[in-house]
């Protein structure tokens, strides 16, 4: 049977706003997107040259129902869990959270000369897993495997298989791909994704075309060249590009321009579950989000207190 190339379906430019105690970043889609992207819930970009932007992280919260995956492109972020586990996530580092029955943690991004940036992905457990006793993966940069090609490209295979390498997270609902690419000038590069998987790719740097029809995605800096509506460019930060949605198929090709390409190629197999989600906590039903509130009132949200750190 021949196998079908993934087209481009929708295109998000994401939207400055600011979380924890006064964090600045771009939201590249989040609730108004449920469930475009099923099961992934949140993708947010958080970077920049100016400490007074980040510093203030984010404090101590909740989560119920969901994984929290953070990856630090430049900088560093101590964090700190119920769990007990607690550390340092550097540059190139993975933290991949399953909060499960509950969980109460913090980041707090570490003061950088020059850029700190970093991304946080939201994924959603299914209705059968929500309630399991959450887990803690830490992966630093040196376990995830590095593929070199002799074209110039660069692969880091964080979850998912690339070239038969695969990745070090494992055994998540949601059979994941994580990779982040990075393509010279004038560049090709394939990837099998299952049929049936969500899956997206976010412009970190650069510019290419993301699909056999030849849909371009650009940085934010040259954004302004091709249409109004996107937000401006802003210097201080960066990887703040686009965020292309795949429709349904078998692979995708993507094609770097003339100054290369860097992007995170994302996908997983959607749950079609109900999704109740306000803030921190999503669940199926709403009245599954008040018992957990009132949980959180009450003081016996947190469920499990052992330490569970898997790689």
């Amino acid at each position: 049977m021949a196998t079908k190339v993934r087209e481009v379906e929708r295109r998000f430019a994401g939207a400055e706003t600011m979380e924890g105690a006064g964090v600045k970043l771009r939201r590249m889609f989040g609730n108004s997107e449920v469930p475009l992207l099923d099961p992934f819930l949140l993708l947010d970009n958080f970077g920049s040259t100016n400490p007074a932007d980040y510093v203030a992280g984010f404090p101590w919260h909740p989560h119920r129902g969901l994984e929290t995956v953070t990856y630090m492109m430049s900088g560093r972020t101590e964090h700190e869990d119920s769990l007990g586990n607690k550390g340092v996530i550097d540059s190139g580092d993975v933290q991949w959270m399953s909060a499960g029955s509950g969980i109460m943690h913090q980041e707090m991004p570490r003061r950088t000369e020059g850029l700190l940036s970093g991304f946080q992905l939201w994924v959603n457990l299914p209705r059968g897993r929500k309630m399991e006793t959450p887990a803690y993966r830490g992966v630093t940069a040196a376990e995830i495997p590095t593929l070199k090609e002799e074209d110039g490209r660069v692969v880091n295979v964080i979850a998912g298989e690339y070239h038969t390498v695969e990745g070090p997270v494992r055994h998540i609902p949601v059979d994941p791909l994580y990779l982040d690419v990075r393509l010279p000038p004038n560049a090709a590069f394939e990837q099998e994704v299952p049929r049936g998987h969500t899956a997206f790719a976010q412009v970190v740097e650069g510019s290419g075309t993301f699909d056999p029809v030849g849909v371009p995605a650009i940085d934010e800096d040259q954004k302004r060249l091709y249409t109004s509506k996107m937000p401006p460019s802003n210097e201080a930060t960066t990887g703040k590009g686009e965020t292309i949605l795949y429709g349904d198929g078998d692979r995708v090709k993507i094609a770097s321009g003339s100054k290369g390409l860097r992007f995170l190629l994302v996908s997983g197999k959607p749950l079609h579950e109900p999704v109740a989600w306000y803030g921190p906590i999503v669940m199926n039903t709403r009245e599954e989000i008040t018992q957990a509130f009132s949980e959180l009132r009450r003081g016996d949200f947190i469920k499990s207190k052992q330490v569970l750190n898997e790689v």
